[in-house]
């Protein structure tokens, strides 16, 4: 499956910053060396204390590190094809299912009666089934699949110029 094909699978709903977590992994593909995150922040136009929350919980995770220093920053700690996006998702948002039973069968006037709820629900079936194709699904695309499509939907030289952009020395 290609990245591009995850749109089609389907409506999950994660935080805001699974999007820029992954946005920072891409671009850190393009560069040898640390990148601070107040460039990572003005890159992407979003808030720098934001912006190291997603930071720091990839870190958290191992996917990238921080760098002391004068030329310090953060840098991917695999090579982008190890690196899934479920990886970042799982980071960001947890690893808990998008679904959870609340056994809800178990309620009202009608309930049935816990010791006859020996099996998940169809309801709690088919929500489980669908949380792990979705799993699935982000687990087969890698950062370096997304930095490959950065290149085939935005142009070769997109990520070279963020490259050049992220290594230039600030004023």
């Amino acid at each position: 499956m290609r990245a591009g094909e995850l749109i089609r699978v389907g409506r999950v709903k994660m935080s805001g910053g699974v999007e820029w977590a992954l946005h920072c992994c891409v671009v850190l593909t393009s560069v040898e060396e640390p990148v601070p995150a107040t460039k990572l922040a003005e890159l992407h136009d979003v808030s720098a204390s934001y912006l190291a929350k997603q930071l720091q919980a990839l870190s958290r995770a191992g996917l990238i590190r921080s760098v002391q220093g004068k030329a310090g920053g953060y840098v991917l700690t695999r090579e982008p094809a190890s690196i899934t996006v479920l990886d970042v998702v799982e980071a960001v948002d947890g690893p808990s299912p998008a679904f959870t039973c609340t056994e809800i069968r178990q309620r009202g006037p009608l309930a049935t009666p816990a010791e006859a709820c020996t099996t998940p629900c169809p309801i709690a079936r088919v929500m489980g089934g669908a949380d792990a194709a979705w799993r699935e699904a982000l687990r087969t695309v890698s950062i370096a699949d997304l930095a490959q499509d950065v290149a085939a939907t935005s142009g070769p030289t997109a990520l070279a110029r963020v490259s050049a952009w992220l290594t230039t020395p600030q004023p």
